[in-house]
Formats: C-alpha cells, sequence, structure tokens
C-alpha cells in the first residue's frame, strides 16, 4: 500500500465512524409504541455497527502509526532555490506546516519601520539642520532574496511530497 492509499484510507474509515456514529445514535433507543426500522434485529445492528466503529479505529490507529513510521525512515529531496536539500518526509510535513512561514515572517519583519530619511531641526537654536539617514541593520538584497525563497518553499515542499507520497511504500 502506496502512502497516499494509507492517507485516504484513514479519512474513509473516519467518515465511516461518523456516519455509523450518526446512526447509532439516531436508532439506538425507541418508544414502546413505536416499530424499530430495523425490528428485532436493532439491538444486533446497533451492536454490529458499534463494533465496526471500533474496528476502524484499530485500523486507522495501525495505519497512522505505519504512516508515522513510514515518514520517518523515507528521505525526501526538495531543491529550495539552487540547494536540494534531504530530510525524513515527517521534517518536511513540520517544515510545510509552520517553520518555513515562521521564517518567511521573520526576513518580512526586516523593514524600515517607516522612517523617513531628510533633514531634522538642530536641537541648538540657530544652528544647522542636520541630515537624518537611515542605518538598517540588515542586508535589503539578503531580505528580499530570503522572502522570495521562504515565500516558494511551501509549493516545492508540497509538489515533491505529493509524487513521494504517491510512489512511497508504506513501512508497516
Amino acid at each position: 500500500m502506496k502512502l497516499i492509499e494509507a492517507m485516504k484510507r484513514v479519512k474513509a474509515n473516519k467518515e465511516k465512524i461518523a456516519n455509523l456514529q450518526q446512526m447509532i445514535g439516531s436508532y439506538s433507543a425507541h418508544l414502546s409504541h413505536e416499530t424499530p426500522v430495523y425490528g428485532t434485529e436493532t439491538p444486533e445492528k446497533i451492536t454490529g455497527w458499534a463494533q465496526t466503529c471500533e474496528d476502524l479505529g484499530q485500523e486507522n490507529i495501525r495505519l497512522l502509526t505505519a504512516i508515522a513510521r513510514t515518514n520517518l525512515a523515507t528521505q525526501v529531496t526538495v531543491t529550495l532555490g539552487e540547494k536540494r536539500v534531504t530530510k525524513p518526509i515527517s521534517e518536511w510535513i513540520w517544515r510545510r506546516r509552520e517553520y518555513a512561514a515562521l521564517d518567511l515572517i521573520t526576513y518580512q519583519r526586516m523593514n524600515d519601520r517607516n522612517l523617513k530619511e531628510g533633514h531634522m531641526p538642530s536641537s541648538v537654536p540657530g544652528g544647522t539642520p542636520v541630515e537624518v539617514k537611515i542605518v538598517r541593520s540588515y542586508n535589503p538584497e539578503r531580505r528580499d532574496k530570503k522572502v522570495a525563497e521562504y515565500q516558494g518553499e511551501p509549493h516545492e515542499i508540497d509538489a515533491t511530497l505529493e509524487v513521494t507520497n504517491a510512489v512511497t511504500d508504506l513501512i508497516e
């Protein structure tokens, strides 16, 4: 089974569990004057549905464990800018979910704070106005390069992991 198939099965199992839980909630009790939808077999149906929910939950735990094992063991190379970086799938997932965005914000915060260059009146009455320049404690070219790199990183990770998930066998 491929990684993508396991992830789809986990999702489908969750949907089945939700549907069965809905049915259990709808048919697990009735008033004495009503005829149950499933007649005398209703208690067996409820018991069967509950067992199916438990079984699907256990299958999901098995699949999720295998997915986690595969994500830790499988090395993937992603091209970022001009660099090829190799990490386990699990690291790429974390990078994609949170840390690429955090790095992007870090470099986007490097700015001129809306400061204005120009001339400022002298602090001494009648003195010569003082020329004011912005002093940057960062390299604007490096910042711009990093912002562009981090903006594109999620797309590169997604594209690579999409292919990886489709071709990588699940480690059971």
